[in-house]
């Protein structure tokens, strides 16, 4: 069930034309696994995001920390979608030259931090490098290990920390989400956007945008969104609530 105040803020939106409806993926439309490939969308999301994406003058974009071409495959997804990817950077193709080199050195600064540390992970993406520890049993060693990382290979200025749920991803980039879904509502000319997220590194689209948009926290946790949802079944109710309003 959506609160009074969103459900009235969602059917508002839903008559605005242009219409920006984005969301990040893992926390929101899918469930945050430990193995991250998978990651697929929650029953019925799919059916749902094309369902809004046919909707003359609205546009559904998927805007993840992952890259794009990751986000495509683990999701599944297909239909004329947008994919903002690497919290931003991927926005008109993946990186090359200088910053695909930085990228690689960074990871191969991180590894051995990694390596030393037993259940955690390193994900090389195309603009960052990213230290998971969700899977390490000792906690006191995956907080370390986040700690050494941001303090050594971590600490470069050109580079710029995105720490989130059990992750801390160092970006070769300063783009952001919230940069990202600004020049993607400029671009259409939106005259209203919807923004779902669940992450530390969502909080920059939830501040980006403007009080007449509509922005939605999932989960616990303090954030600058207008609304929040407790867990994936908020989202999917929200998003039913705009299925429901716009026009077939």
């Amino acid at each position: 069930m959506l609160d009074a105040e969103l459900g009235a803020a969602l059917d508002e939106l839903s008559r605005r034309r242009p219409l920006l409806l984005a969301s990040d993926y893992d926390g929101v439309l899918a469930r945050l696994r430990d193995d991250p490939s998978a990651a697929v969308p929650e029953p019925g999301i799919a059916e749902l995001l094309g369902r809004l994406a046919a909707v003359e003058g609205v546009t559904v974009a998927l805007v993840s920390g992952r890259g794009v071409e990751d986000l495509q495959r683990t999701s599944g997804l297909t239909g004329p979608f947008r994919w903002v990817g690497s919290h931003g950077a991927e926005y008109d193709g993946p990186l090359a030259g200088e910053l695909a080199a930085r990228r690689d050195a960074l990871a191969a600064a991180l590894a051995p931090l990694v390596d030393a540390v037993p259940g955690a992970r390193l994900e090389v993406k195309p603009a960052s490098a990213a230290v998971h520890v969700r899977t390490v049993a000792d906690r006191g060693a995956a907080q370390q290990l986040l700690a050494d990382a941001a303090a050594g290979p971590g600490a470069a200025p050109e580079l710029t920390a995105k720490p989130g749920k059990d992750v801390l991803e160092l970006a070769v980039t300063d783009a952001d989400k919230g940069s990202a879904l600004l020049r993607l509502r400029d671009e259409l000319g939106a005259a209203g956007v919807l923004y779902l997220g669940d992450d530390v590194t969502d909080e920059d689209a939830f501040r980006a945008l403007g009080a007449g948009d509509v922005t939605i926290k999932v989960g616990a946790g303090d954030t600058a969104a207008g609304h929040r949802v407790e867990d994936l079944s908020g989202v999917r109710a929200a998003l039913e609530r705009l299925a429901a309003t716009l026009p077939a």
